[in-house]
């Protein structure tokens, strides 16, 4: 089973950049809305402004937090968190991020001005902090990740860990007993799934954060998520969609056929002789998931994308026109490239059932609990309450995924990976969860929303095609042409004006709400 990870339109181009991303092997949902980490010389020491050395960036700290907000007798739990104070001075403000599902360590470059959390410390006087989201890392409540334990994994008490950290924690810097919301403005950033939850615990807990950075904030929860794949069709080079589209209408043609002996063709063509051909059409999916490990920084992009598209594009050193070169030239290139290079890297000497096939229920990534498995912890949220399960757009929409996947393929997984759970195939409750935070429709002052044009879960955010809601000075919307989370990362600015400008007006943004910060007290 995987898990994957240009601007505009056009003609694939032949492209040498440093690989910063992976891939690696994950059932159900395969492209998280995950953030990007950001590297940082560990081995640089950090002094604050008075010239006093200050701890390790990777120093980890602990928190003791509820494991269930509505019934605290339950005890407590060690949270994992990061910190630095290198730019704060007294009255600035705390900044928190959680870079959501998965596993926190690593990401402390989250507290440094490489990012939008450290440059807004930089420039505000602030201290920055990363905290590890209860059910990943190492931040659980219980030894494992098994139904039982589970049931304390949701939003609601992700969203209520949030303020329960700002209201309680007592940081290692100088008068960090004395900071709370009460006592010092805190500002609240994450990205994609953190930026949901970035954006609902504005609204739910105005009070805890005085302002917020909602990066690509994935706050429509949608259960039919196929506008994911939708966006890269639009925006990928066009000779390549034209050509996967026609590749993909093929073999749904041939797969919805009695035709077994076209069928076995196509397995034989791509080395993938898969007892269930939905099995089949989603690791297909790959190369489109891929595009979401692009960016606009040469230094943070993965190149495999336009790889794939340039072995069906680039011809006799010709590039194809934005036509491309039609189904006969593209079927056989695909499935030569896919057999030669695609999928050796993706299965290694891993058999196609174990590496592709979603039908075992006795298979490791449905029945291991140990803790630190992002997969299932995620998966988790997006049976129970998300969905947002990726798939072939309607008959009435040009597709660059098969239309043998649907909601109901991911949704028999939810059933294998959480059999204590559901007797049935779930259909995740993502209207409940619009209207407990407010999906598209959301409210709430001092809530800026970053975008970029060529985020496949653009969809999700409030700048998704067909919507049309209004940038105004307390829930400003601003939107460049970068990829998921692109304004999340300085360097992204550096190589792209869009996302600096993006950058720039949510620096102002902060500046401008903070000024009119007073303690709970005063105002």
């Amino acid at each position: 089973m995987f898990f994957p990870s240009s601007f505009g339109t056009g003609v694939a181009t032949v492209l040498t950049l440093l690989v910063v991303g992976t891939s690696a092997v994950a059932p159900l949902n395969r492209a998280w809305p995950l953030v990007s980490k950001v590297d940082h010389p560990l081995d640089a020491p950090l002094v604050d402004r008075n010239g006093t050395e200050l701890p390790p960036l990777n120093t980890t700290y602990y928190f003791d937090q509820l494991i269930d907000h509505t019934n605290p007798s339950l005890g407590t739990f060690k949270q994992r968190y990061w910190h630095t104070w290198d730019y704060y001075e007294s009255g600035g403000p705390i900044i928190l991020l959680t870079p959501g599902e998965g596993n926190a360590d690593g990401y402390t470059g989250y507290l440094t001005n490489r990012t939008v959390n450290g440059m807004v410390a930089q420039e505000l006087n602030g201290a920055t902090i990363v905290i590890e989201h209860r059910y990943y890392g190492l931040s659980n409540p219980y030894n494992n990740l098994s139904v039982e334990s589970l049931k304390y994994h949701t939003i609601e008490q992700a969203v209520n860990d949030l303020e329960y950290f700002a209201y309680n924690v007592k940081l290692p810097m100088p008068g960090g007993d004395q900071v709370t919301p009460d006592d010092a403005p805190w500002i609240l950033i994450g990205g994609s799934y953190a930026g949901a939850l970035t954006a609902f615990t504005k609204v739910n807990k105005p009070d805890a954060f005085y302002a917020a950075w909602a990066s690509s904030a994935v706050v429509e929860s949608i259960v039919d998520f196929w506008d994911y794949f939708d966006v890269i069709r639009q925006h990928m080079p066009q000779n390549c969609s034209a050509d996967v589209q026609a590749v993909i209408a093929h073999i749904d043609s041939v797969f919805d056929s009695t035709n077994y002996t076209a069928i076995d063709e196509i397995k034989t063509m791509f080395n993938m002789n898969l007892t269930n051909l939905d099995d089949f059409a989603s690791a297909l999916q790959n190369p489109m998931w891929d595009w979401q490990s692009l960016d606009v920084s040469p230094n943070l992009t993965d190149p495999r994308f336009y790889e794939f598209c340039d072995a069906l594009e680039v011809k006799d050193n010709e590039t194809a026109p934005e036509s491309g070169w039609g189904l006969d030239h593209a079927l056989n290139t695909w499935a030569d490239y896919w057999t030669t290079t695609y999928l050796p890297e993706l299965c290694g000497d891993e058999d196609i059932e174990s590496c592709a096939g979603t039908y075992n229920p006795n298979s490791s990534l449905y029945t291991t609990i140990a803790v630190d498995n992002a997969a299932r912890s995620w998966n988790w949220i997006v049976c129970n309450e998300m969905g947002f399960w990726q798939d072939g757009a309607p008959a009435d929409v040009p597709t660059v995924v098969s239309r043998l996947i649907g909601p109901g393929y991911w949704e028999r997984q939810c059933m294998l990976m959480f059999p204590e759970a559901f007797s049935a195939p779930p259909t995740p409750s993502a209207n409940e969860t619009n209207q407990a935070y407010g999906g598209w429709f959301m409210q709430a002052d001092r809530l800026f929303f970053a975008n970029g044009e060529n985020d496949p879960w653009r969809g999700a955010t409030v700048s998704a095609d067909g919507t049309n809601f209004q940038s105004t000075d307390m829930q400003p919307i601003a939107v460049g042409d970068g990829f998921h989370c692109s304004d999340l990362i300085i360097a992204n600015g550096e190589a792209d004006s869009t996302v600096a400008a993006v950058q720039q007006q949510g620096l102002a943004a902060m500046k401008s709400w903070l000024e009119g910060w007073q303690a709970p007290s005063r105002r």
